[in-house]
C-alpha cells in the first residue's frame, strides 16, 4: 500500500504531521509506504518553517491513497496541479482523502458531487454555497464514501486518518495506534462516520439509524431488502434511497466493509480458519471473505495477517 501526503506552500504544520503520525514507523514497518509530494521541493510553512517535500507531485500518480491535508485558505482556489492528481486517483480506483479545508480539494476536483462530505466548521457555510452539489454534513467528524473521504476541523484529521489505518490494517492496529498517541479510536457521541446521526424528531431517520445500527451489531445473516423495508415501515425504494444518502452506496457495500472489519479484529486476535472467520463475520464463505479483502485492501486475508505480524 502506497500513501501519498500532497504538500503546498504555506501548509500547517500540524496538518502535515498528522498523517504522518497515524501512519508511522509500525506502518511503514509492515511494507507500506508514505511519500510527501509537492510541486516545489522546499516549501514555506506556518510559523515561519521551511520544509523540504522529497517527491514531485507526479509521484502521487503511484499512490493508491491521496492524502490533501488541509488548505492555506478556504478563499484561494486549490491549484490545478493539486485538483488534477485528484482527479487521477478517482480514475484509477485510489482513495483520496481531504482533511479539514482539503475538502476544498476534492471538491474542486469533482470527487464530491452527489456524495456527502463535512469540513471545518467555521467554512461550512462557504463550502455549500461554492458545491451545491455536495451533500454537506455539518455534525460530521468524518465522512467515509468509500473511495472519497473527508474530515471537519482541524483535530478531526486524526479521527479520519485513525479510522482509514482501520480499513487498511484493521480495527485493532488502528485502536493500537490510538492509543500510543494518547487519542480516542473513536470520540464518544460523534458517530457519523458511517451512519449520519439522526436529525432529532425525525421519525424516518430514527428507523433507518436502528436498521443500520442492527446491522452493524449482527450483519449476519442479512435480512432482504424487503424485510427490511417492512421492519422500517417504509417501501424498498425509500428504503435503498436513505441508505445510500447515509452511506454513500449501496447496503451490500456497507455490509462488507462492516463485515471487513470484524474479519479484520478475529483475525487478529489470533482467529484460526477462514471458513470459520468468514462464517462469523456474515460471509457465505471463505472465498467471498478472499474476494473482500481483495477489493478493500488490494491483498489477501494471509497476506494482511502477515504485515500485521512484522510489527
Amino acid at each position: 500500500m502506497r500513501l501519498a501526503i500532497l504538500a503546498y506552500d504555506q501548509i500547517s504544520p500540524f496538518m502535515l504531521s498528522t498523517p504522518l503520525a497515524v501512519f508511522g514507523e509500525p506502518f511503514l514497518a509492515s511494507g507500506h509506504r508514505v511519500d510527501v509530494c509537492a510541486s516545489q521541493s522546499r516549501l514555506a510553512a506556518t510559523g515561519g518553517l521551511m520544509i523540504e517535500a522529497p517527491f514531485p507531485l507526479e509521484a502521487a500518480r503511484e499512490a493508491d491513497v491521496l492524502i490533501l491535508p488541509g488548505w492555506r485558505n478556504a478563499d484561494e482556489p486549490v491549484p490545478a496541479a493539486i485538483t488534477s492528481e485528484l482527479r487521477a486517483a478517482e480514475g484509477r480506483g485510489a482513495i483520496a482523502v481531504g482533511l479539514c479545508l482539503g475538502a476544498f480539494g476534492l471538491a474542486e476536483a469533482g470527487l464530491l458531487d452527489g456524495r456527502r462530505a463535512t469540513t471545518h466548521w467555521a467554512r461550512v457555510e462557504t463550502f455549500a454555497a461554492r458545491y451545491p452539489q455536495v451533500i454537506v454534513d455539518t455534525g460530521a467528524l468524518f465522512v467515509d464514501e468509500g473511495r472519497v473521504i473527508t474530515s471537519a476541523g482541524v483535530a478531526s484529521g486524526l479521527d479520519c486518518c485513525l479510522h482509514l489505518l482501520g480499513r487498511i490494517s484493521g480495527v485493532a492496529e488502528a485502536n493500537r495506534i490510538a492509543r500510543h498517541l494518547v487519542v480516542a479510536p473513536q470520540r464518544a457521541g460523534e458517530q457519523p462516520q458511517l451512519i449520519e446521526r439522526p436529525t432529532i424528531g425525525s421519525s424516518v431517520d430514527r428507523r433507518i439509524t436502528d436498521v443500520l445500527e442492527t446491522l452493524r451489531a449482527n450483519p449476519f445473516p442479512a435480512p432482504s431488502l424487503d424485510v427490511l423495508a417492512e421492519r422500517a415501515g417504509m417501501s424498498r425504494r425509500s428504503l435503498t434511497r436513505h441508505i445510500r444518502a447515509r452511506t454513500g452506496g449501496n447496503l451490500g457495500e456497507w455490509l462488507r466493509r462492516n463485515r471487513l472489519a470484524r474479519a479484520q479484529d478475529l483475525l487478529a486476535a489470533g482467529a484460526r480458519g477462514l471458513e470459520d472467520v468468514a462464517a462469523r463475520c456474515g460471509f457465505p464463505d471463505a472465498q467471498a471473505l478472499r474476494t473482500a479483502f481483495r477489493s478493500e485492501l488490494g491483498m489477501t486475508p494471509r497476506q494482511w495477517l502477515a504485515r500485521q505480524r512484522l510489527d
